[in-house]
């Protein structure tokens, strides 16, 4: 029993990853599944769909691990956080598809809460803002708009869950209705100061409490699967939030210790130990993770888009076949051409919060092509982890040099954008071995908690760095590009498409 199968459920696949002893990959199996759009700005999934690639991915890691099911000592989840999903306690029958962490249905009735002067309690309690990107608003809405769901919820039929209470309701077979504190502090429903399910914020949103499932450590017991799934009952022993397991995958234990993942969009996390910061510029407080009952806390700051521009590039402009395309085209770009892409296709994240704004383009000359626009969209992804990062700098307070940067997510792949980042954020950026870092924290979280793995400090020690990149760019040319971004984001939020 020295292997850990973790479930990595993300908002365009599933992916399943069975670890070996030494934290090395085995086997992984991934599969995509539907997206859906049924209005403008509205994201679902079909619950089913995503239990089914779960099952799926699962049996195919096993299988080309070629492992017997009494090889594996536990399994860990981590997934898409803030999408929410309400059931049939008797039957298990969804009553709605699970709305998405970029669903912005509720975009309206977050701006009501704003204007009655919520907002303060929300972030006093939470540690959030008061935006459509939470679950609470979310089920409010499935609450008012399914028909006779509010009563059915009152009458304690219905049950709500975050994907990783979904999958774990359905891995046990029902037995288990329970979430890690790091899941459930991404609803906005949560005290993360006192660590339970706020009655105050759940009688603003008229949440019934019974739907709440239990929340439990990061490292818990979550109940076993039901033994017909993969051969035998499997303890569930890890659970958290696919940027929280980032931030356990690559051993951010320190205060003060940063990561940054890089996939459609991006989460940077900062931990902060066990002080909960309340940040003036925007940021989000939230739970790195709780392990013996002990909340350990993170700023967090979120890009939406990252990896996006990329696909942008491909898909909408169609300048580029594949993702790697954009480095050489970016070491070709015209070095006397300054032009700077803001990617506000769906507003900007932290620290700006602004979801009306739209993407820019500044600084085009006729000369301007697709090596000049492949640039522009590279470096906005190191542009925005700035803001991050000088936005955290602020409300941390930490006096001497910005810390290194461990990152990870598809788009570290190109050293041409990590050496970019490196330069323009004045701080050395690690990337490391083990770049499914998500799935590897939930693995650990897992693997430690049945013995396999070793405590976190061993865990920490073991961390290897692949590469570090190093700012070679000079300081004056630095000072200059970052406040021609400034410029570029100010002009940018000014911007209004109509009076």
């Amino acid at each position: 029993m020295s292997y850990v199968l973790a479930i990595d459920q993300g908002t365009t696949s599933t992916r399943a990853i069975v670890f070996d002893a030494a934290m090395g990959i085995a086997a992984t199996a991934q599969e995509e599944f539907t997206q859906h759009f049924p209005e403008s700005g509205w994201v679902e999934h079909d619950p089913a769909e995503i239990w089914a690639t779960t099952v799926g991915t699962c049996r195919a890691a096993i299988e080309t691990a070629g492992l017997a099911p009494a090889q594996i000592a536990a399994i860990g989840i981590t997934n898409q956080r803030e999408t929410t999903l309400v059931w049939d306690r008797k039957t298990g029958q969804p009553i709605h598809n699970a709305i998405v962490w970029q669903d912005r249905r509720t975009a309206g009735l977050c701006a009501e809460l704003r204007a009655a002067g919520h907002d303060a309690t929300i972030t006093a309690r939470t540690g959030l803002l008061a935006d459509p990107y939470f679950s609470a608003t979310k089920l409010k809405w499935l609450l008012d708009e399914v028909e006779g769901a509010r009563a059915r919820a009152e009458a304690g039929e219905l049950l709500f869950g975050t994907v990783d209470t979904w999958l774990i309701w359905k891995l046990t077979g029902g037995a288990a209705h329970v979430t890690d504190a790091t899941n459930a502090a991404r609803t906005m429903l949560y005290d993360i100061h006192k660590g339970r399910w706020s009655r105050t914020i759940c009688d603003l949103f008229d949440i019934p409490h019974r739907m709440l499932p239990e929340v439990r450590d990061c490292a818990a017991d979550f109940g076993t699967t039901r033994p017909d799934l993969f051969g035998r009952a499997l303890p569930i022993l890890g659970v958290a939030g696919d940027q929280q397991a980032a931030t356990v995958g690559q051993a951010c234990f320190r205060p003060g210790m940063l990561k940054s993942t890089y996939g459609t969009g991006c989460f940077a996390l900062m931990n902060t130990g066990p002080t909960p910061v309340a940040s003036k510029t925007h940021l989000l407080t939230t739970i790195a993770y709780q392990l013996d009952g002990t909340p350990t806390y993170a700023l967090e700051g979120s890009i939406f888009i990252a990896g996006a521009v990329v696909q942008w590039l491909r898909d909408g402009l169609g300048i580029i076949r594949e993702a790697g395309e954009t480095q050489p085209l970016a070491e070709a770009a015209d070095p006397s051409q300054a032009v700077t892409l803001v990617p506000a296709f769906t507003g900007l994240g932290a620290p700006y919060w602004n979801a009306e704004c739209r993407g820019a383009v500044f600084g085009l000359t006729r000369a301007s092509g697709p090596e000049e626009l492949a640039r522009a969209a590279l470096e906005s992804v190191g542009y925005q982890t700035r803001d991050l990062l000088e936005a955290m700098q602020a409300d941390w307070q930490a006096e001497g040099a910005r810390p290194t940067l461990r990152v990870d997510g598809g788009m570290t792949a190109s050293d041409w954008t990590m050496q970019f980042l490196s330069d323009i954020i004045g701080a050395p950026v690690d990337r490391p071995e083990v770049l499914e870092t998500t799935a590897l924290g939930a693995a650990w979280l897992a693997g430690q908690r049945a013995g396999v793995y070793p405590d976190m400090q061993g865990f920490a020690d073991g961390w290897r760095v692949e590469r570090t990149f190093t700012p070679s760019m000079p300081e004056a040319m630095r000072r200059q590009k970052y406040a021609a971004w400034g410029r570029a984001v100010d002009a940018t939020l000014r911007y209004r498409a109509s009076a």
